[in-house]
């Protein structure tokens, strides 16, 4: 009779063990963002961390450094821009209705005989409307302001989360190796399995913000400069653009400067335009080529393809730190679909 009740009670300690775990995951989940951005941070400057520490000796000292480096690295210079771009927002979108217009125009030497001839199949003077077009980039920029504000939560929930972020550094700098033996013995692996895959999530976090963010950020510099350089409109919105554009696989700053040199050329200034166009080929291409195999390289390990479709799967499902989390998830799944063909062969064997 003992064996039955043995039984009944570990089922019931695994119910109740099962509603604990869904509890706190419910506690959670509001904050899941705020871990996330938390623990891609403190990989990326645990390194930093780890000199101060051997230096200053003081792990709450050292964690309470590595937070303030932190903030003037990162928060600082985004909250900067995002002010910038969206004073410049408007301006941007005045900007694209002035050029549609211009290039709408029947009269105008470089689009008027197309314009005759599309006539014949749309309604151009429609088009030409400026309440037609007014009414259409009202949407895109409410859209784009939307994104905008989603992306920093709004300024008081902004900041709200902000604080939460450093919070949570704090604890994983200070704490951050028992953290991970803690995270790598609770792992149902064994311990060079759990070991190798944190590793290999670690390198692709590495090569996610060092590699492709660092190289984003300089294409945008490069692209937003000549932009100000040459008097494009709203420079700041279009390097953004430029940075968000170049994390991407496949996609990239051309998406932009391409369409700026066309824009140079159609409203008569074809010597910028030539200028755009070398300097976005020589400079910000060779950028992207020169600074890819060294910050980059093979640390990824996965196709191009697959971090592409990542990428944007990770922008669906966790918003702009899916340009992070979606390789980081494609990765540790690879991993341990071969940790499970390693068992099977040693099994076979």
């Amino acid at each position: 009779m003992a064996q039955p009740k043995s039984k009944v009670r570990w089922w019931m300690l695994l119910a109740v063990t099962a509603i604990a775990l869904y509890l706190c995951w419910l506690m959670l989940q509001p904050f899941v963002a705020v871990l996330a951005w938390a623990t891609v941070l403190v990989i990326v400057f645990y390194p930093i961390h780890q000199r101060l520490l051997k230096r200053l000796k003081k792990p709450s000292l050292s964690a309470l450094l590595s937070c303030l480096l932190v903030i003037l690295t990162i928060l600082v210079p985004v909250v900067l821009v995002t002010i910038a771009v969206l004073n410049q927002l408007s301006g941007a979108m005045n900007s694209l209705q002035s050029l549609i217009v211009y290039l709408l125009d029947p009269s105008s030497p470089y689009t008027g005989r197309v314009l005759g001839w599309a006539s014949q199949y749309v309604d151009i003077e429609q088009l030409r409307s400026g309440q037609y077009i007014f009414d259409r980039l009202k949407g895109v920029s409410g859209q784009v302001a939307g994104r905008t504000l989603g992306v920093i939560g709004g300024l008081i929930g902004a900041i709200v989360q902000m604080f939460f972020v450093i919070f949570t550094m704090y604890y994983l700098f200070r704490d951050g190796d028992k953290i991970f033996a803690t995270v790598r013995d609770a792992l149902p692996l064994e311990e060079a399995q759990a070991t190798a895959i944190m590793a290999r999530t670690r390198d692709v976090i590495g090569a996610s913000v060092y590699g492709v963010l660092a190289i984003a950020v300089v294409q945008g510099a490069l692209g937003g400069l000549a932009f100000w350089v040459l008097g494009v409109p709203s420079a700041i919105v279009w390097g953004v653009v430029m940075v968000f554009l170049s994390m991407i696989p496949m996609l990239g700053a051309f998406l932009v400067w391409v369409p700026a040199a066309a824009y140079l050329a159609l409203t008569g200034h074809p010597l910028k335009a030539l200028f755009m166009v070398l300097w976005g080929t020589l400079v910000i291409g060779m950028a992207d080529n020169f600074l890819r195999p060294k910050l980059v390289g093979e640390r990824t390990k996965l196709h191009e393809l697959l971090i592409f479709f990542a990428v944007l799967g990770g922008l669906q499902v966790f918003g702009v730190l899916g340009i992070v989390l979606g390789p980081v998830v494609l990765a540790i799944t690879l991993a341990l679909v071969e940790v499970f063909r390693a068992a099977d062969r040693e099994a076979e064997a």
